[in-house]
C-alpha cells in the first residue's frame, strides 16, 4: 500500500540528521559530550516516565502542576504532543501486532514501525476519545496544540548557553539519538529479544534496548503488566526510569506507584 508522507515532518527530520554530520567538523570538547548525555538522559526520562508510563498508562499519579511540567519535559523530545503520543500508544496496546496495529514491524516491516508511520500524513490526527482523561485539562490541550514549543525553547536555550557547536551536540545530535532510541521500542523490541510471557503479540525483552531507553526494553514484561510503572521485574533488569520514579515518590512528587502483582 502506498503511504503519503507529510513533508512538514519529513524535511525537519531529514535536516536534523544532516546537521548531525557537523559533529565531525566542529572542535571536539568533552563538555559537549557531557551536554549530549545530559540532554539525552533528561529527555529520555520525559519520554519514558511522562509520555509512556504516566500519560499512556497512568502507572502513578502527579498533581496538576507536576503533570504539566512532565508533559512539557516530554515534549522537549520533539515527538509531537502529549495527547497525540498517548492516544496512539493506547491504540497500539489495544491492537498490538494485529491488523489494526499502525506500527507493527511484524505486519508492516521495520522501517514503517520505526519511523515511517510517524512521518506519514495518515496519522497526524488521533482519536481524542482515547485520551479524555488527559484532554479534560485545558493546559494539556494547549500544550498538545503547540507541541513544538518546548523543543524550540530547549534548542534556543542550548544555542544561547553553549553556542552553535554545543547546539549541534547538545540539541541536534541528542534529539536524533532520542528519536531512534524511542522508536526502537516500536520496531526492534517486537522482533529482537526474548519472551518471558505469552502476551498475544510479539513483544520481547532486550537488555541493550533497556539500557538506551532507561528500562523500556523490557517490553514483553510491559505488555504483560501494562499498568506497572516498573518494567524491569527481575533484580538484574535495569530500569532507570523506575529508580527515578521511586526517588520522586520518596520526596512526594510521584504518588501511588503501581507495580506488577
Amino acid at each position: 500500500m502506498l503511504r503519503g508522507y507529510h513533508f512538514g515532518a519529513v524535511i525537519p527530520f531529514v535536516l536534523l540528521h544532516v546537521i548531525c554530520l557537523l559533529v565531525f567538523f566542529v572542535p571536539f570538547r568533552w563538555e559537549y559530550v557531557a551536554l549530549l548525555a545530559a540532554t539525552y538522559s533528561i529527555r529520555m526520562f520525559g519520554v519514558t516516565a511522562g509520555y509512556h508510563r504516566y500519560f499512556s498508562h497512568r502507572s502513578y499519579k502527579l498533581n496538576r502542576t507536576f503533570q504539566f511540567l512532565m508533559a512539557f519535559l516530554a515534549q522537549t523530545s520533539a515527538q509531537k504532543g502529549v495527547l497525540w503520543w498517548a492516544a496512539h500508544h493506547r491504540y497500539h496496546h489495544r491492537h498490538s501486532d494485529n491488523d489494526k496495529d499502525i506500527h507493527s514491524p511484524v505486519r508492516a516491516g521495520l522501517w514503517w514501525a520505526h519511523v515511517g508511520w510517524i512521518l506519514s500524513n495518515e496519522f497526524d490526527t488521533y482519536d481524542d476519545h482515547l485520551v479524555l482523561d488527559i484532554g479534560i485539562h485545558p493546559e494539556m490541550r494547549w500544550l498538545n496544540k503547540y507541541h513544538w514549543l518546548p523543543s524550540l525553547l530547549l534548542g534556543a536555550s542550548v544555542l544561547a548557553a553553549f553556542g552553535f557547536n554545543g547546539f549541534v551536540w547538545g540539541f541536534v545530535l541528542s534529539t536524533v539519538l532520542l528519536f531512534h532510541g524511542t522508536f526502537s521500542i516500536n520496531s526492534l523490541a517486537h522482533v529482537w529479544g526474548r519472551r518471558r510471557y505469552e502476551t498475544g503479540d510479539h513483544s520481547r525483552n532486550n537488555f541493550f534496548l533497556a539500557l538506551i531507553t532507561f528500562g523500556e526494553g523490557w517490553h514483553n514484561n510491559h505488555h504483560k503488566f501494562m499498568y506497572s510503572c516498573r518494567q524491569g521485574l527481575r533484580w538484574w533488569e535495569v530500569d532507570v526510569t523506575y529508580y527515578v520514579l521511586r526517588l520522586l515518590s520518596a520526596i512526594g512528587i510521584a504518588t501511588d506507584l503501581r507495580e506488577a502483582n
